[in-house]
């Protein structure tokens, strides 16, 4: 069967079960396996190699963002996304630093969830509108709202059609770096995919000089 295979990964059984109802609803979707804590997560990815992990946060012996850095160092093609009910700015900048591709809350509507793991299978980084509503309150609160040159740097990198790996390989940063930079970005500018990030952008003016900027 072709289409994108899904690794499940939360602590509890019964979300579990409904997120597979859910994934395997769709017809481009598979739900390979499930695990119950970071450590079946690890050995379950060796097994599968699947194209996205769906990441809980907090569960025993092994919590998400220690799987996510253990996944994404020995298997880089394989993407996560988070999927919990916890929306600190911390545990957010964290999982996106171990290597998270995305970051959705346990209330997101399916569509925007499948269209969270679609977006993350192709190689994009999403964040749920509550967490970029976070983000923006946070950088509003720090008055930091316009993205830094870095930041553009990377938008006008990702504006040009490239993949985060390739852009960390243009700018001479990691690919986690990339992700943590388009974080920031999408707080700053009230984006939440990348897509909607460079509509922003260009809207304000803000890739003017950087989208002739190469490296």
């Amino acid at each position: 069967m072709s289409g994108i295979r899904v690794l499940v990964v939360d602590d509890h059984p019964i979300v579990r079960d409904g997120l597979r109802g859910l994934l395997d609803g769709q017809p481009d979707l598979r739900v390979v396996a499930e695990a119950g804590d970071g450590h079946e997560a690890l050995a379950l990815v060796a097994a599968h190699e699947p194209d996205v992990v769906l990441m809980d946060l907090r569960m025993p012996r092994l919590d998400g963002v220690a799987a996510i850095a253990a996944i994404t160092r020995a298997h880089p093609t394989v993407r996560v996304l988070v999927l919990t009910t916890y929306d600190e700015d911390h545990d957010i900048v964290r999982a996106v630093a171990a290597g998270a591709a995305g970051y959705l809350l346990k209330d997101t509507p399916r569509a925007d969830l499948f269209h969270a793991v679609r977006a993350v299978a192709r190689g994009e980084s999403v964040l749920g509108p509550a967490i970029t509503a976070r983000l923006m309150g946070r950088m509003r609160a720090d008055e930091v709202e316009t993205p830094s040159e870095r930041e553009l740097e990377v938008l006008a990198l990702v504006a040009k059609g490239m993949m985060n790996r390739a852009i960390g390989r243009a700018l001479s940063i990691s690919e986690a770096t990339v992700k943590t930079h388009l974080v920031h970005v999408f707080g700053k500018l009230g984006a939440t995919d990348r897509t909607s990030a460079v509509t922003i952008a260009i809207e304000r003016g803000l890739l003017g000089v950087s989208r002739g900027h190469d490296r």
